[in-house]
């Protein structure tokens, strides 16, 4: 088998199809089908990452310095949704705290009973160390209250899809789905060859294998410990 990059992949396709493989000398130039091929394995990563919002594969953390007397800040350009309640200041002994997990508040509590405090930028004996988040509407978060230093304030996200582009470039799906990106990919594939019969049959088998890496990755359940004591439990117990 090829190696699992963006060449291999395609090649994955073209094989499929009975089409001539691409070599990384002509990948960059492929035109007319191939290069449908080539956005055909990009149409399928997008539909796996609009799928599912959480793959634990698209999963980041962000480090953000803060800057003293600033209240908001962008959220970072390639992220699709933000964890807020994993938001947190790293331990500093420069600035002498500990790690704090920052209390989630909503917006419009952040207007009523702070936000004089964001535009109060005279007096610095309000600001401290930051003890809350809230998520603005125009893709800024917030934390309050407005910090004193540059406090080192991390959480985490999850990232848009990134399409592939040179041929080594490599999904961050793991390997032991390759066939589901195919699958998706061949989707495409027939689709722009006008078979409907087989674009809708490999429609379903992407599908089903979406379904499954969400049973593996998603669809978990925390362990819920029995406390119950049962009558002879209760009896034993007594006996003592």
């Amino acid at each position: 088998m090829s190696a699992y990059n963006f060449l291999g992949l395609v090649n994955d396709v073209n094989r499929r199809l009975n089409e001539v493989e691409l070599t990384s000398a002509n990948f960059a130039a492929a035109t007319g089908f191939y290069s449908s091929a080539k956005d055909s394995i990009n149409s399928a990563l997008q539909y796996l990452g609009q799928n599912q919002f959480e793959w634990p594969f698209n999963h980041f953390t962000k480090d953000q310095t803060l800057t003293a007397g600033t209240v908001r800040y962008a959220y970072p350009s390639d992220a699709k949704t933000i964890d807020f309640d994993s938001f947190r200041i790293k331990r500093n002994s420069a600035f002498n705290n500990t790690t704090q997990k920052l209390k989630i508040i909503a917006y419009e509590e952040y207007l009523e009973n702070y936000l004089d405090d964001e535009y109060n930028t005279t007096n610095t004996s309000i600001r401290s160390l930051p003890k809350r988040v809230f998520r603005a509407p125009n893709q800024f978060y917030g934390i309050h209250p407005v910090p004193n230093y540059a406090y080192e304030l991390v959480y985490e996200y999850y990232k848009n899809t990134v399409s592939l582009d040179v041929y080594t470039d490599v999904p961050v799906y793991p390997e032991q789905f390759r066939s589901v990106i195919v699958d998706g990919a061949m989707y495409y594939a027939y689709t722009f060859r006008g078979n409907t019969q087989d674009a809708t049959l490999h429609l379903q088998k992407f599908d089903a294998g979406i379904k499954d890496m969400r049973s593996l990755y998603i669809n978990r359940y925390e362990y819920i410990r029995d406390t119950r004591i049962t009558r002879g439990d209760s009896m034993n117990m007594r006996v003592g």
